[in-house]
């Protein structure tokens, strides 16, 4: 049996049925999250979003690095994002180690890593802080742009809010038009 075979089979049931052809690839709702690669979170089940609803980002500790603000932009004048949700969880795997951790553990695998930055989260609260600071302030988006933070408790499936700010007004940008 291939490493992948399994995935292959699942995907021949999935497609026997599927019946999300007419998506467009817009966010529907309007929304994008931000959260974790962890997979005990469902995002879309999380907020009760079905497909085509939302951007959803996924990265190791739900941080917003270059790469996630370069999606935004996309998403939100490309893809009728108009509210950002960033949604670190509890337990997560990167509050327990720090970068150093990481290189540390390839290099005994022969890897070295000292080149990427991971992003590790030594306080979560601040981490989700900085980030949604780092949303609001990027000269890419505009100001408009709703965004708000909370943590997603994994033994509760509930949320705790941190920052669910309005947009704070203009910050010289022109011309805002979510596409539709």
């Amino acid at each position: 049996m291939g490493s992948f075979d399994d995935l292959l089979a699942a995907n021949e049931d999935f497609s026997a049925t599927f019946t999300d052809a007419a998506l467009t690839g817009r966010a529907a709702r309007g929304l994008a999250v931000v959260t974790c690669m962890d997979s005990r979170i469902d995002p879309l089940g999380v907020f009760g979003l079905k497909a085509g609803d939302a951007k959803i980002l996924r990265n190791a500790g739900a941080r917003v690095t270059d790469d996630v603000l370069r999606t935004l932009v996309l998403a939100v004048y490309l893809l009728n994002v108009e509210r950002v949700l960033v949604m670190p969880h509890t337990d997560c795997g990167m509050s327990k180690a720090t970068d150093d951790d990481v290189h540390e553990l390839a290099a005994r695998h022969g890897v070295d890593t000292r080149s990427l930055e991971f992003h590790t989260v030594p306080d979560q609260d601040a981490a989700l802080r900085h980030d949604l600071t780092r949303i609001r302030t990027s000269p890419f988006l505009p100001p408009e742009l709703a965004v708000g933070g909370a943590i997603y408790d994994v033994r509760t499936g509930r949320l705790m809010p941190v920052d669910m700010q309005r947009p704070t007004g203009d910050r010289g940008l022109t011309a805002y038009r979510p596409a539709r």
